[in-house]
């Protein structure tokens, strides 16, 4: 008789909410009280869950409360602390969430066992890099750069400067040498990496 899977879930495909999406929804600002609702899309653009949130901010921090149904069954709802913290550039105040589990300050929650908390409050929770093989890892070392496709997808977004000024970025030019790394890969390694 086979076991039972004990495959643990991965922190990429958890859904999240980020201190980041709030800024860019225009939720998250000093002094207001807002009641909104959250959508998450596939990959076709359809919803596939929501939840309501209420911020409740003074100057310097607040609250966030979520409401939501879990499994189609569950109802739960309950207060996540918002804190700021002065910005290590000078310019202003930079806004985290306190995890209601851990007491964590992070700038991102996941969806879990039916609550958003900081990673660290999951057991069996990995990174996808954590779970894979050391054959998978070696390969990667040797031939990461062969495989990675995110490189080129980075180059042609839409708003991708690779000049300014007359003069090519630094990013774009820490792209064209993960680019021209791959030409220096040689055929023996393949080989022996096959044959381990």
């Amino acid at each position: 008789m086979g076991r039972w899977s004990n495959c643990p879930d991965e922190v990429e495909s958890l859904k999240n909410i980020t201190i980041n999406d709030l800024k860019k929804l225009c939720y998250l600002q000093p002094n207001v009280y807002l009641n909104r609702n959250i959508f998450w899309t596939n990959q076709i653009g359809e919803r596939t869950s929501s939840i309501t949130i209420v911020i409740d901010t003074s100057d310097t921090d607040g609250y966030i409360t979520f409401d939501y149904t879990y499994n189609q069954s569950q109802k739960i709802n309950y207060k996540v602390r918002l804190i700021t913290r002065p910005s290590n550039l000078g310019n202003g105040l930079l806004w985290f969430f306190v995890c209601p589990s851990t007491q964590k300050v992070c700038r991102k929650l996941h969806l879990n066992s039916g609550y958003f908390l900081h990673r660290t409050a999951f057991n069996g929770v990995y990174y996808e890099k954590q779970l894979q093989s050391k054959k998978w890892r070696e390969w990667e070392r040797m031939f990461g750069s062969f495989l990675d496709d995110k490189i080129y997808e980075e180059m042609n977004k839409k708003h991708f400067k690779k000049y300014y000024k007359g003069k090519p970025t630094k990013k774009y030019l820490q792209l064209m040498k993960k680019i021209n790394s791959r030409k220096v890969v040689n055929f023996e390694d393949i080989e022996k990496a096959l044959l381990l």
